[in-house]
């Protein structure tokens, strides 16, 4: 699906194209009697009664960070009016077994986050211990959240988060997965969707984590993606902080202890970038969209990769960057993920 999307400019457009190359594929479509068109009307009528978005990779509201990661979903559902592309969104994960230390640090740290960064949207799989542990100091201190589900939203799992994800979703925050109803939250499924909570984040922060868990999984997907990982040290001693205790021994996470270390981590409580004015090209930039102007000044579409190498920045800052710039119509994404200047009329 994600190399279709990466050829053709909509789903409309490859149908059209994909039917005349299979007739049968174009019958289908032409009846809609087939239980893969019956079973799409039924998941449309399903979104509508229950005020579901559904967003494709062509959808602006997809999330921009999770768009550049090469193994995406290609449809996401969400329940709930969260804005999905802040400047600021951090995943907070760790083992299903927390401690007293583990919910002491979390609910600290989601609540200082808030403090110093407003906008704050902090992500999480809705799961026991550290997950819902987050979710809920989010929803305490007033800062948005969102869950990724492993299954799909014609249910809660566990059922008794039903009243913290009611309360997510009724204070901004909002309810995400790629699974259709009826899809059961199977053991494989809790694997994928992490890289979501990875791909979708600017950073993700490991709370406790024993010496294999989801943590670990979601941390290294996110190392994969180009993105910050940070986590919380522990006793030698304990075995729920031995994950985190090991990343940052490996190089593999940012040591922290509290909110405050994370925004320097992230540069997040720095003043923001003056705007650089260069009449010849686009008003009101800022020093790192005008680098990308320049990169992409002669014409030629980049791939982000290539952007990120050519530019040395990660893929976080870029992200946020080309985001900015999609938002001013100065950028175009086109087929295979690359970005080229918008053309002046």
């Amino acid at each position: 699906m994600r190399e279709i999307y990466d050829v053709y400019a909509s789903a409309e457009e490859a149908f059209a194209d994909l039917g005349r190359q299979y007739p049968p594929l174009s019958q289908a479509l032409a009846s809609g009697k087939n239980a893969a068109m019956e079973q799409a009307k039924r998941e449309l009528d399903f979104c509508e009664r229950h005020a579901i978005r559904i967003l494709t990779l062509n959808d602006p509201d997809f999330p921009f960070l999770l768009r550049n990661c090469p193994d995406t979903p290609t449809l996401l559902y969400q329940k709930g009016n969260a804005n999905l592309n802040r400047q600021h969104i951090v995943s907070v994960v760790g083992t299903r077994h927390v401690t007293e230390y583990g919910r002491l640090m979390c609910s600290e740290f989601c609540a200082e986050l808030k403090r110093l960064v407003p906008d704050v949207l902090i992500v999480s799989g809705l799961a026991y211990g550290v997950d819902i542990v987050a979710h809920r100091a989010a929803v305490d201190c007033g800062a948005d959240t969102i869950g990724v589900l492993a299954h799909g939203l014609d249910r809660i799992y566990p059922s008794m988060h039903r009243d913290t994800a009611r309360k997510m979703i009724e204070n901004g925050g909002a309810l995400l997965t790629e699974y259709p109803t009826g899809t059961n939250p199977d053991k494989g499924n809790f694997v994928r969707r992490n890289r979501i909570v990875a791909g979708m984040a600017h950073a993700t922060v490991v709370v406790e984590s024993a010496k294999k868990g989801g943590a670990l999984i979601t941390a290294g997907l996110a190392l994969d993606y180009n993105r910050e990982v940070a986590a919380f040290p522990g006793r030698a001693t304990d075995e729920y902080s031995i994950g985190c205790n090991d990343l940052i021994r490996n190089s593999g996470a940012a040591l922290i202890t509290s909110a405050e270390d994370f925004t320097k981590l992230m540069e997040w409580d720095t003043e923001q970038p003056k705007a650089v004015i260069r009449p010849s090209l686009f008003p009101e930039l800022s020093v790192e969209e005008q680098a990308v102007c320049d990169l992409l000044g002669n014409g030629e579409a980049r791939g982000i990769a290539e952007m990120c190498a050519a530019l040395n920045t990660p893929l976080h800052k870029l992200s946020a960057t080309l985001f900015g710039l999609e938002m001013k119509n100065i950028i175009n994404r086109i087929p295979g993920d690359r970005i080229v200047l918008q053309k002046k009329k």
